[in-house]
C-alpha cells in the first residue's frame, strides 16, 4: 500500500526557519563539544585490543563527537585496507533520533550531521574542509537549473542505488516532499510561508528528474543553500503506516493518489520507530540506505557501530571495515580514555581545563586539530513566558542584559582564548564572504552601571544584590513597557547544559554580575538533550512554558540552512524559534535575503539590525571541538558544516 507517494502534488501557499551536540559515564570534566543544528561542542595502540579496553573503560566512566584535518604521518607508515576507528561523541548528547525528517527536540548535530548523514544523503552535501559551500561531488544531483524568471527549477539526480538494490530516484523526492507538506508541525526547519509552502507544484518528469514550481522568483543562491538542501530523498521501502505492512513496488505504473491523512500516518509510523532506540540496528526500515554505511549495532546509550554499505554509489567508498561512535556523559570520562595512551579512542577531543596536557596526549601519537564551524553562539529567552515574557520582548532590557555578558572576559578566562564572541546572527569565523564590518563589532560591551542605567530610565526600582522591581508600568520612554505588570521583579530561572567547564564558569559569572544589577537568576543544569527538549516554542497558557532562560552551549551551526538567513532562528513561528521571538520587521529583512535582487546588500541590512536587535543573549563561540587525532589515522577532514565522512578515513600503519 503506497500510502504518500503520488506524480505530482500541488500546494499553494506563504513562507521558512530552523539549528547544533553529543556522549556513556559518572566522571566529571568539561571542554566545548555541545551545539544545536542545534550545535553541540565536544570530543588509542592497537586498533582491534581497543575495543577490548573502551569497553572495560566505558562501563566503569563514559563516552561522546566530530571531524577535523588531516592528522599526522610519517614515510614508514603505509595504508592499511580495513580495520576500526574509534570516535568520541561529546558529553551527555548521543545520537537519538533516525529518522531525517526530524523534529525540533531532536534537530542536533549528533544527530544530523554524526548519524543521519552517514546512511541517508541528502540531496545537495555542503562543505569542503572549512569551505561553507555547496560540495557538487558529494551531492546526490547534478547542480540545480534555474529558469523561468527563477520560478522553476529542475534537479537531475546522479545515478546513486538504496542498498536494496533499487535506485536513488525522482518518486524519492517526492516522497519526501509529500510526507514534509503533510507534517510540516512535526519538523524543526519549518517556516510559515517557506519551504515547502512556497513550492506550488513539484513533479517528477522522469526517472531521475523533479521539476520544482515556486510562488515567485527567489534568490537562487538562498534556494539552493537553504530550500533544495532541506530534502533527504527517502526509500519507496519506507511508505508504510505498520511494520506489518508488505513493501511497496517502486516500479509500479500507477501510484494511488495521496492524501494529507495517509501522509501523516506514514510519518506517525517513521517517527515512533525513530524513537525506539533498542531496534536502530535490527528494524528493517533503517536497513534501506543510500549513504556509505549502514548500521550494524546500537545501544541505547548511543554507542553506533557502523559498516560499509556494500552498494553505495558516490565517489569515495569506506576503506574502514568498520566506524565506531563511543558515547560519554562527561569530558572526563572521553578525557581519562583518551589520555590512557592505549589507542581506545582514535579520534577525540581535549577539554578546555586540560589544554596543558595537550603535549602529554600528542606525545602519545595525537596530532592537536580544533575544529572550527560555520556558526553562531546564544542563547534563548521565551518571549512566551506568562510572567516575564514581557520582560525579553523590551529591547532595553535585552540590551541591559547583554552588558552583564562579558564576551572578552569569558573568552580568555574561560575559553583559554580559543572562542570568538558572537554579536549577531551571522558566523564570523571561519572566514567567510557573508559577515559585514557590524556584524564583528560589539555594540553593547560589558558594563554593569550602563545596564543599570537603562533599567532605572525604564520604571525599575534596582536593588543591587536583591531583586529589581518594576514600579513604574506603561508603555512610556520611561516605563516598564507593554504588558509588564506593576511589581513584576527581575527573578528568573536559567538552565545550562552540563558536562562542560567552559559554560558553568560563564554562568556562574553572568549570575554574579546579573546579581550586581540586581537581576536574580536560578542556575541549574541538564545534559544538552533535555535542555533543547526544554527550550520548545509555547504558547502562554501550556504548562510547559514556565521555562525562562535555555543554554544548551552550542547555539546554531548554519546547516541544512547553510546561507545565514536566519529564517528558520528568527521568522516569526519558525520551527527553531525556540524562544518565540517574532518582529515584523525581523521577517521583512528575512524574507528580502530570499528574493532581493541584491542579496548580499539584503542580507546586510538584516544581520546589521539583528546586531542591535539581540533576539536572544549572545555569547562567544568556541570551535566545536579541540579534536585530537591519532596519527595512525589519515584522510580525515574537518566539515565547516560538522558532516562526519568517515569514508575517507583509513588506518596507517
Amino acid at each position: 500500500m503506497h500510502n504518500v507517494l503520488e506524480a505530482e502534488v500541488k500546494r499553494e501557499g506563504p513562507y521558512l526557519m530552523r539549528t547544533n551536540v553529543s556522549a556513556v559515564s559518572n566522571c566529571n570534566r568539561e571542554g566545548f563539544k555541545g551545539q544545536m543544528r542545534l550545535s553541540l561542542k565536544k570530543r588509542g595502540a592497537t586498533f582491534v585490543a581497543g575495543v577490548a579496553v573502551a569497553s572495560m573503560v566505558l562501563a566503569a566512566c563514559g563516552s561522546g563527537s566530530s571531524s577535523s584535518s588531516s592528522s599526522g604521518t610519517t614515510a614508514a607508515q603505509t595504508k592499511i585496507a580495513g580495520g576500526t576507528a574509534y570516535f568520541a561523541e561529546g558529553p551527555g548528547a548521543p545520537p537519538n533520533y533516525i529518522f531525517p525528517m526530524t523534529p525540533g527536540q531532536f534537530f542536533s548535530i549528533n544527530n544530523l550531521a554524526q548519524f543521519q548523514i552517514l546512511m541517508y544523503r541528502p540531496l545537495y552535501f555542503f562543505g569542503i574542509g572549512q569551505q561553507a559551500v555547496i560540495n557538487n561531488s558529494l551531492s546526490l544531483a547534478n547542480p540545480p537549473v534555474y529558469s523561468n524568471n527563477n520560478q522553476t527549477v529542475t534537479v537531475t539526480l546522479k545515478p546513486y542505488v538504496w542498498s536494496n538494490g533499487e535506485p536513488v530516484s525522482a518518486r524519492d523526492v517526492v516522497f519526501w516532499m509529500n510526507l514534509l507538506k503533510a507534517n510540516t508541525s512535526g519538523w524543526a526547519a519549518y517556516v510559515p510561508g517557506s519551504f515547502p509552502d512556497n513550492v506550488t507544484s513539484y513533479q517528477a518528469t522522469s526517472a531521475n528528474t523533479v521539476v520544482f514550481n515556486l510562488n515567485k522568483s527567489y534568490n537562487p543562491t538562498w534556494f539552493t543553500y537553504n530550500e533544495l538542501s532541506q530534502i533527504t530523498p527517502l526509500p519507496i521501502a519506507w511508505d508504510k503506516t505498520a511494520a506489518t505492512d508488505p513493501t511497496p513496488s517502486p516500479t509500479a505504473a500507477n501510484l494511488p493518489d495521496t492524501t494529507t491523512a495517509g501522509a501523516q500516518a506514514v510519518y506517525k509510523f517513521l517517527d515512533s520507530a525513530s524513537r525506539d532506540l533498542s531496534t536502530y540496528a535490527t528494524n528493517p526500515i533503517w536497513q534501506v540506505v543510500d549513504g556509505p554505511w549502514k548500521l550494524s549495532s546500537f545501544t541505547t546509550q548511543g554507542k553506533a557501530v557502523f559498516v560499509p554499505n556494500t552498494k553505495y554509489s558516490g565517489p569515495v567508498k569506506p576503506s574502514l571495515a568498520q566506524f565506531v561512535e563511543l558515547p560519554f556523559t562527561t569530558d572526563t570520562a572521553e578525557f581519562n580514555v583518551l589520555s590512557a595512551g592505549n589507542g581506545a579512542i582514535t579520534y577525540g577531543y581535549i577539554p578546555v581545563p586540560d589544554l596543558a596536557q595537550k603535549g602529554r596526549i600528542t606525545s602519545q601519537g595525537y596530532a592537536f586539530n580544533p575544529w572550527y564551524d560555520f556558526g553562531i553562539n546564544y542563547f534563548v529567552e521565551n518571549y512566551h513566558n506568562p510572567v516575564l515574557g514581557p520582560v525579553y520582548s523590551q529591547l532595553y532590557f535585552r540590551q541591559a542584559f547583554q552588558e552583564l555578558v562579558d564576551q572578552p572576559q569569558w573568552v580568555t578566562s574561560f575559553y583559554k582564548g580559543l572562542a570568538s564572541p558572537t554579536y549577531g546572527p551571522v558566523p564570523t569565523h571561519p572566514a567567510n564572504p557573508f559577515a559585514d564590518a557590524t556584524s564583528k563589532t560589539n555594540p553593547y560591551p560589558y558594563s554593569v552601571s550602563s545596564a543599570v542605567a537603562l533599567l532605572k530610565t525604564h520604571g525599575w526600582t534596582v536593588t543591587p544584590g536583591g531583586v529589581d522591581t518594576c514600579t513604574s508600568p506603561g508603555s512610556g520612554a520611561n516605563q516598564c513597557g507593554a504588558g509588564v505588570a506593576a511589581g513584576t521583579k527581575l527573578s528568573m530561572n536559567l538552565q545550562y547544559m552540563s558536562g562542560q567547564t567552559a559554560i558553568a564558569q560563564s554562568m556562574q559569572a553572568l549570575k554574579s554580575a546579573a546579581s550586581e544589577a540586581g537581576i536574580q537568576i536560578a542556575l541549574s543544569s541538564a545534559p544538552f538533550n533535555q535542555v533543547i527538549s526544554n527550550a520548545v516554542p509555547c504558547k502562554p497558557t501550556d504548562a510547559s512554558c514556565k521555562w525562562n532562560m535555555e543554554n544548551w552551549g552550542g547555539g546554531w551551526e548554519y546547516s541544512p540552512d547553510n546561507y545565514p538567513t536566519g529564517g528558520e532562528l528568527y521568522a516569526t513561528g519558525a520551527g527553531s524559534n525556540y524562544g518565540s521571538y517574532s518582529d515584523p520587521q525581523t521577517d521583512t529583512l528575512i524574507n528580502a535575503t530570499h528574493t532581493s535582487a541584491n542579496p548580499q546588500a539584503a542580507l546586510n541590512a538584516y544581520q546589521d539590525y539583528l546586531v542591535k536587535q539581540l533576539p536572544n543573549v549572545w555569547q562567544p563561540y568556541p570551535p566545536y571541538e579541540l579534536s585530537m587525532i591519532s596519527n595512525k589515522l589519515g584522510g580525515v577532514t574537518q566539515n565547516a558544516y560538522l558532516d562526519l565522512t568517515p569514508e575517507t578515513w583509513y588506518l596507517k600503519g
